[in-house]
């Protein structure tokens, strides 16, 4: 099955590591301006994003090729 890779507002982070907010759009021509950035400890809740669209993602699984 796997893990699951994004994430909402009070999911808890399954793994310490950089957050960033993904659009609700991810595809190779979409950028989101000025996504926040949070260190997470495993157990942390997420705290709400800048717009209702986006979820949170590990950095080293946001980008793009």
């Amino acid at each position: 099955m796997g893990e699951k890779t994004e994430y909402e507002k009070g999911d808890k982070a399954p793994n310490p590591g950089m957050y960033t907010e993904v659009g609700e759009a991810r595809s190779f021509h979409t950028e989101i301006q000025n996504p926040q950035h949070i260190k997470m400890e495993k157990g942390d809740t997420f705290p709400e994003t800048s717009n209702k669209n986006r979820k949170w993602k590990k950095v080293e699984k946001a980008r793009v090729h």
